[in-house]
């Protein structure tokens, strides 16, 4: 089993406008990072002619809503490359980006080995979280389940999340 993970966020500005530049510029390097990161598996971009990871959009959200999907090996790979590199450094700045989200943006669960997940399967699961509350099924890095539906302890704060 492996770990997809969804995260949707809420531009404050076209990502073209000037008020974008401190994460429109590190977001090749970020993704580069996420590419080379230990655990990691695969990440959806856009085969468009805009910049696959700025153009991903999904049903039901604004024009405005940015996506970012991928797969990893663990909670704990996913976990330490969010919180324990470059990545959680410029997600210092996303206050000036992106607009607070009352509702829940990011939504965990596991897949089998091989599995793609697409956009339709995300909204899905990202509705359920919204929903239910976590569940082995759509979970989060605060109540994360492991691959066989049993609670885990949350990786916060563990030195051996890498």
């Amino acid at each position: 089993m492996k770990l997809a993970q969804l995260n949707i966020a809420d531009a404050r500005f076209e990502t073209d406008e000037p008020q974008m530049h401190g994460f429109t510029s590190r977001i090749d390097a970020i993704n580069a990072l996420a590419d080379r990161a230990p655990g990691f598996v695969w990440r959806m971009v856009d085969d468009g002619p805009e910049d696959g990871a700025l153009s991903l959009r999904m049903e039901g959200h604004g024009p405005m809503t940015l996506v970012n999907m991928s797969v990893w090996e663990s909670v704990e790979a996913l976990y330490g490359f969010v919180y324990q590199t470059a990545h959680a450094k410029v997600m210092r700045g996303k206050a000036d980006w992106f607009t607070p989200t009352i509702d829940t943006h990011m939504v965990l669960w596991w897949v089998e080995d091989g599995h793609i997940p697409n956009l339709d399967e995300a909204k899905a699961k990202l509705d359920r979280i919204r929903v239910k509350g976590p569940t082995p099924d759509a979970f989060s890095f605060t109540v994360p389940f492991d691959e066989t539906g049993i609670p885990i302890t949350p990786p916060m704060g563990r030195k051996d999340c890498a």
